[in-house]
């Protein structure tokens, strides 16, 4: 029951989701403004929802692939014990109720609120299984980073509230109000929401907690990787469109920083030998392409990526996830193999998993990827040389992995060989219609150079992200760019086939064994900021806590107790002593009423 109450909330979400897209597909967009929230002097917040072409298209994604992972968790954690069963489930109910109030916000705050109840549920998700100590450490890294992004993005409502005096989106980018904003402003506005972005959506420096992340149970991972919470950013640089487009530094550092966020995840992905890892720098490498499209004013081809991202990605944590069960919970590629002829569904979905990510026509991820990387060429060469080569290792990684777990022999024990086993139907179905949305999804961005009209998105999109300005290039340079990608991403397909269809695993050494480390990033991070501050909190804790505070709260204490005893003599019992005592003050009053006051 707490499984079908569960699925059922997101379910008629869904539903709701459809009827809004189909009145905002006919232009009616709406601000539905329910009561002030705030209202202090001439600042006024409202309780607000705005349902636009851009939230209708995040709500979609959000409850539809939310519910397919929904309805997979009810076989995926059905070991659980009902109580712990129905944490779970209202752990969730609660990400997507989040979710759903920061893409329907008509304003910063409102946002916020949502954006705040993502990192909570993301704490709670990723440390469910508290018992482990390990898992616990994971969900304070994830927690503790989102605070540092969620600071950044707190200023500058501050600064936004200080300047103009309103948080709410018409406001803030009507033409009046941008034009009280200094470009230094638009400029410090942009980069605090920016490194806001950053830490919710895993970008340079703020990204090592999603690997982490995979603490959680698998459909938590594929709920917090694909749909919603790491997308969040995505979507608030997408709505701030109007501000990031008068500030170039801003859009400069967005797009260096994706670049760089997608190249060097890519870099770790190659190394890595737990399969949800592997997809969880995979996450990171995309939404680094996603902030280059933001960076370079291709918001509508960035929102674009997120939509079959969702698809993709939610599809290969799900079979991930039916491989993880098969195996009995083993996690380490090396130990798989041949799993193909054992779970045949599992395998097909991961295929077209894999071709999606890589960009491979005519797969959904290949028509988003294309419009990025489009995007890119047309802005700075160099930047597309770069972006291009990060393709290339996706398609590497990615079918590196697929060739390691589901062909060759099979490397794992006889038990697991004995026990494994295709899912059942609550955990192929998700996977199956996420498997059809993955081949599907690219049709609503076909571009104009095979059919005019074709990319219905990007006009859709249109009142709420106009057209950027820009150099275009020819319909001939844009299908030369096409195939020399597709191409190329089918010979780094080939190479891996041949790579790894037999692999032999060796001790990493060189440059492999830094990858496997990951750069050593988490550990230059816990040299240069966890241990100094575990440092200098162990000194204010020793110091300052038990000389300074305690002593000064033990010393009133102290003080009352000194006092109460003093004052317990003048309770002597004695009349005598009481009528001294009340003549003497009479005295007093008098000689201050007469003699002192004036």
């Amino acid at each position: 029951m707490t499984g079908v109450i569960g699925c059922g909330v997101v379910l008629a979400s869904f539903v709701l989701s459809i009827m809004v897209f189909l009145q905002v597909k006919d232009g009616h967009s709406q601000v539905v403004d329910y009561f002030n929230f705030i209202n202090v002097g001439d600042l006024k917040i409202s309780f607000a929802f705005q349902l636009d072409q851009l939230s209708s298209l995040f709500l979609l994604i959000i409850t539809g692939v939310g519910f397919l992972i929904h309805v997979y968790s009810i076989s995926y954690m059905q070991e659980e014990n009902p109580g712990q069963f129905g944490r779970y489930f209202s752990f969730l109910n609660l990400f997507i109720f989040s979710m759903l109030l920061l893409v329907m916000g008509a304003n910063y705050v409102i946002m916020f609120i949502g954006w705040e109840g993502v990192g909570l549920c993301s704490y709670l998700l990723i440390g469910y299984w508290f018992k482990n100590n390990e898992f616990n450490k994971a969900a304070n890294k994830a927690f503790i980073m989102n605070r540092i992004g969620d600071l950044a993005f707190l200023i500058a409502l501050f600064w936004l509230i200080a300047k103009i005096g309103t948080v709410s989106y018409s406001e803030v980018f009507s033409a009046t109000n941008l034009a009280r904003l200094k470009s230094s402003d638009i400029t410090i506005i942009t980069l605090l929401l920016f490194t806001g972005a950053a830490g919710k959506s895993a970008q340079i420096p703020l990204y090592t907690w999603l690997p982490d992340a995979m603490a959680g149970p698998t459909p938590v991972s594929a709920l917090i990787h694909a749909a919603t919470m790491v997308t969040a950013g995505i979507y608030m640089i997408a709505r701030s469109n109007a501000l990031y487009s008068l500030s170039q530094i801003s859009m400069n550092v967005v797009a260096i920083t994706g670049l760089a966020t997608a190249i060097l995840a890519a870099t770790i992905a190659l190394k890595q030998n737990d399969i949800k890892k592997v997809l969880a720098y995979s996450t990171v490498s995309q939404l680094g392409y996603m902030f280059l499209a933001l960076g370079v004013g291709a918001y509508s081809a960035g929102v674009f990526h997120v939509m079959t991202h969702a698809f993709f990605k939610a599809l290969l944590f799900l079979a991930a996830g039916s491989v993880i069960h098969a195996m009995g919970g083993e996690q380490d590629i090396r130990k798989m193999g041949g799993l193909s002829k054992k779970i045949k569904i599992t395998y097909i979905t991961f295929l077209i998993g894999c071709i999606a990510i890589a960009g491979i026509p005519p797969f959904s991820g290949f028509f988003s990827k294309d419009a990025i990387l489009l995007a890119v060429f047309e802005h700075n060469k160099i930047l597309y040389v770069i972006a291009l080569l990060g393709a290339l290792l996706t398609a590497f990684y990615m079918f590196r992995l697929l060739f390691i777990v589901f062909t060759g022999a099979f490397r794992g024990t006889d038990e697991q060989k004995d026990h494994t086993h295709e899912s059942p139907g609550a955990m192929t179905i998700p996977m199956i219609i996420l498997a059809i949305l993955s081949v599907l999804g690219g049709l609503v961005g076909i571009p104009e150079v095979f059919m005019h009209g074709g990319d219905k998105l990007t006009a859709f999109l249109a009142p709420v992200i106009p057209l950027q300005a820009g150099e275009i290039v020819s319909h001939n340079t844009e299908l030369i760019l096409m195939a020399i990608s597709s191409l190329l991403v089918i010979g780094v397909v080939v190479f891996a086939w041949f790579l790894f269809r037999k692999t032999r695993f060796s001790e990493s050494k060189g440059l492999g064994k830094v990858l496997e480390n990951k750069w050593y990033v988490d550990e230059l991070y816990e040299k240069i900021f966890v241990k100094p501050l575990n440092k200098l909190g162990a000194f204010f804790n020793s110091v300052f806590e038990r000389s300074v505070i305690d002593d000064l709260v033990n010393g009133v204490g102290r003080l009352v107790n000194y006092g109460s005893r003093q004052l317990r003599l003048l309770q002597s019992g004695q009349v005598g002593s009481y009528v001294l005592l009340m003549v003497v003050s009479m005295v007093l009053i008098f000689i201050l009423q007469f003699f002192i006051r004036k």
